[in-house]
């Protein structure tokens, strides 16, 4: 079978390799859609961290089940996805019931092998039912169930103001979960483009260019004096990160969903005056993707609005860079293979 490979920071190339066959415990998909995601992206400008080269990205997946051990209730020809954290199941994070931040977690397309292949092996207990989706709706499952997990992180109530930092894929999903939850969302990005996508798109009233004066004078306007009680960081951009400390209410909740290599700093005095929480929020559980799952049902969430731009697997190699050039306009783009 063909593989696309990302043999180093810059690079891809195809090669073939054997098609797996089956073993206990696990299953074999026939991919037919990969997401492009910012790991991806960051993996390939050699600024993922946890990752080591080479190595097959992918873990936004979809694509037909066509053999498995011990998955009961799935049947083979099933359309499926996978949620992509395999964990080990016996840590203190998988026995208090979370497993999306195991301590010996392998994350599918980072730590181990993933799905830019033509068939991949998973744990069978990774699967996830198609509910009858199409299989570009079903590769946008796990983004969406990221920001959707950060939301939960949250506890965002109704009514709140939520500030999102970052309009990429994650954050445009963490926005429309956090509309789902009741809250006022706030939109904070450099792209105006991307700005107006949140307007346009996903119904967001009030966005603001990071790259304008006086950011906090904006929030205050905005939230009557009081400041966003829930701000979400979705850009894994250090400056982005540290400056958003400036952003919150007193007794507000700072979620970091977005990962960069460096330490971050903040005024401690002033973090403290507000009796802020911080909190990260690293992958998304099984609650996460029933919930996406349902609101693409429902029809409360749109999965097609988020498809941009489509490449044939066979074009990846050459057309990869295209998703990196803010001026391209890519929101979400995906992978197709027949």
């Amino acid at each position: 079978m063909k593989t696309l490979v990302c043999t180093e920071p810059g690079n891809f190339e195809y090669q073939n390799a054997e098609q797996p066959v089956l073993e206990k415990g696990r299953a074999i998909i026939k991919i037919k859609r990969i997401g492009i995601c910012g790991t991806d992206i960051h993996a390939y400008e050699g600024v993922q961290p946890f990752f080591e080269y080479p190595r097959i990205l992918g873990h936004e997946l979809a694509g037909d089940l066509i053999s498995f051990d011990d998955a009961p209730g799935f049947k083979i020809g099933e359309a499926v996805t996978i949620a992509p954290y395999f964990s080990c199941g016996t840590c203190i994070a998988c026995r208090s019931g979370k497993p999306n931040c195991c301590t010996s977690i392998k994350v599918c397309g980072v730590h181990q092998d993933g799905g830019m292949v033509e068939y991949l092996s998973v744990p069978s207990s990774s699967l996830i039912h198609g509910e009858g989706l199409s299989y570009d709706e079903l590769a946008l499952v796990e983004p969406l169930a990221i920001g959707a997990h950060g939301v939960r992180r949250a506890g965002v109530q109704k009514g709140e103001f939520v500030l999102v930092v970052g309009a990429g894929p994650i954050g445009l999903g963490t926005m429309e979960f956090a509309r789902i939850a009741g809250a006022k969302v706030i939109a904070l990005d450099i792209n105006d483009q991307r700005l107006q996508f949140c307007k346009d798109k996903l119904g967001v009233t009030h966005t603001i260019n990071a790259l304008s004066n006086n950011i906090v004078g904006q929030l205050a306007e905005i939230t009557n004096g009081d400041m966003p009680t829930v701000v979400i960081d979705a850009t894994g951009n250090l400056k982005a990160i540290n400056n958003a400390f400036e952003y919150m209410a007193h007794g507000a909740r700072y979620v970091l969903i977005g990962l960069q290599k460096q330490s971050i700093s903040f005024n401690h005095p002033e973090f403290h005056k507000r009796e802020a929480t911080l909190m990260s929020s690293r992958n998304a559980t099984a609650q996460d993707f029933d919930h996406v799952i349902a609101s693409m049902k429902s029809g409360a969430v749109n999965p097609a609005t988020y498809i941009t731009h489509r490449i044939a697997f066979d074009d990846v190699k050459d057309e990869f860079k295209k998703c990196l050039d803010p001026a391209n306009g890519v929101i979400k783009a995906v992978i197709e293979i027949n």
